[in-house]
């Protein structure tokens, strides 16, 4: 489970970071690669549902067959959200935005390592799960399972005993940001597929759409018409959500109503902090980016507005701007304490997405304290790949199966109990909690190329399950990154 609020500190790029970040072994690039094909197996180990023959994480079994059948609907598949059994729509649904970016975005980087496929695989997991969680126009299902109960207990997905009720949002009961962020995730996922399989593609353009429609026409936040989801994942506003799912709209289709309406709303989302699961804005300011970039704007164009908003938050993340993020004694880009890897790994893919935009257009980027080219960001996300990879203080890697030394205890149901494939009897709650959760040595399954929530503002970091602040594996945080590695590799 993941928490957020807004906010951000100033730091300087100084002399002594620059030390820190030289001093530190930096990551061959062969292994970038490695690493990008672990962060890929990570998804397969999340996979909720009948496991497929081709399944290579083999740890994991078949689980939570009925999901849906309280509601006479398919709810079978998707992903688990961290280390729970929880499917919570609203971060599912942005996880596969951002697969989905990334796909579309290092499309050749994938096919280069031989990993786009994998993606795409990634990818299908979930927005096959969120066509059936969308039965008609205006009802979506947002959440499989009682977040309290399921987390009150320590059992494989494979054993569950917790109760999984189904849980929607409709006309009378909205939710427009579930599903403006579900519309983003079907266009950008028909983006991913357009060459590849073209009527799955116009199914979910054609979803993505009746989502918007859904979304604009039945305002309000969906924690309202899913409360147990309130404590999760609470949504601070669904205008970001807007912005961003007619961003992706407009980017499949081409239509110029998805432009108009970012055209006519007011405003940009203003200067932004973070770009994560609950705020959205930076991602629709730099799509919009891109196309300022591609149609030469002017300073009096809307779209020159979102550009200067893109990079008002690239500029505080390269600590070239008035408001720098705050950076880490050894050199990491730090947010906030819970799971600040979430936020490390979108800036890190915003950089990434936009040096290639800044290379396609041939122009460099100016920030308030200097001029940034193309090769400079991604230089800058590539540092931040590298801290996380093993290149910090601790010499650490903070991806779990990667190198030698990682964290091997992250808070994860499956993979710090027995595999079923190995004892077939079934844990219990409390067994669970007392056998598994409480026993002190390394999980027995290793949740290859899960992202743990990362080290402290100075640096530190404690491998335990209970330290579920630092060290909880969240399927947020690795979707930017496979992105993210495939444009460093």
């Amino acid at each position: 489970m993941s928490q957020l609020r807004s906010g951000s500190s100033q730091c300087l790029w100084t002399s002594t970071l620059f030390i820190a970040l030289l001093s530190m072994p930096m990551t061959h690039g062969a292994n970038y690669g490695e690493a990008l094909t672990k962060s890929l197996l990570y998804f397969e180990a999340q996979r909720s549902g009948k496991l497929p023959p081709n399944q290579r994480v083999n740890w994991r079994g078949d689980s939570a067959l009925r999901d849906g059948s309280d509601a006479h609907v398919d709810l079978t598949g998707g992903y688990y959200d961290a280390g729970d059994n929880m499917k919570f729509g609203f971060s599912m649904a942005f996880t596969t935005t951002m697969l989905a970016w990334s796909s579309v975005e290092m499309e050749s980087e994938l096919k280069t390592y031989k990993e786009h496929d994998n993606v795409l695989a990634a990818i299908k997991w979930a927005t096959d799960y969120l066509i059936n969680a969308h039965p008609e126009p205006n009802v979506l299902y947002g959440q499989v399972g009682d977040g309290n109960s399921d987390h009150a207990c320590w059992m494989r997905p494979e054993d569950m005993t917790t109760p999984r009720p189904s849980y929607r949002i409709d006309a009378q009961h909205p939710g427009a940001d579930l599903a403006g962020e579900t519309a983003a995730a079907m266009a950008a996922a028909s983006l991913a597929f357009a060459q590849y399989d073209a009527a799955y593609s116009a199914k979910l353009i054609g979803h993505a759409k009746d989502l918007f429609e859904f979304a604009k026409a039945y305002p309000g936040l969906y924690q309202s018409s899913i409360t147990n989801a309130g404590g999760f994942y609470p949504s601070s506003g669904y205008q970001d959500e807007l912005f961003w799912a007619a961003a992706w709209l407009h980017r499949a289709t081409d239509d110029q109503t998805y432009l108009d309406y970012l055209m006519e709303e007011y405003g940009t989302g203003g200067q932004r902090t973070i770009f994560a699961w609950d705020d959205k804005f930076v991602g629709a300011q730099v799509l919009m980016a891109k196309l300022a970039l591609e149609r030469g704007g002017n300073t009096g164009d809307k779209l020159q507005d979102f550009k200067n908003m893109a990079e008002y938050f690239i500029c505080n993340c390269v600590q070239m701007g008035s408001n720098n993020v705050k950076v880490t004694p050894g050199g990491l880009l730090w947010f906030l304490p819970w799971n600040n890897f979430q936020y490390t790994t979108t800036a890190s893919f915003v950089l990434a997405a936009y040096s290639k935009y800044l290379k396609a257009g041939n122009t460099p980027i100016n920030c308030p304290s200097g001029t940034f080219q193309a090769a400079d960001l991604l230089y800058h996300a590539r540092t931040q790949v590298d801290y996380i990879l093993g290149s910090n203080p601790k010499s650490m890697s903070y991806m779990v199966g990667f190198g030698t030394n990682y964290p091997k205890s992250p808070p994860h149901r499956g993979a710090s109990i027995v595999s079923i494939k190995q004892n077939s009897t079934a844990v219990t709650c409390n067994d669970g909690m007392n056998n598994w959760y409480n026993n002190p040595a390394p999980n027995p399954n290793v949740l290859t190329g899960a992202l743990v929530g990362g080290p402290d503002a100075n640096d530190a970091y404690g491998d335990a399950r209970t330290n579920f602040q630092q060290s909880e594996p969240v399927t947020v945080t690795v979707a930017p990154f496979v992105g993210v590695l495939a444009a460093v590799a």
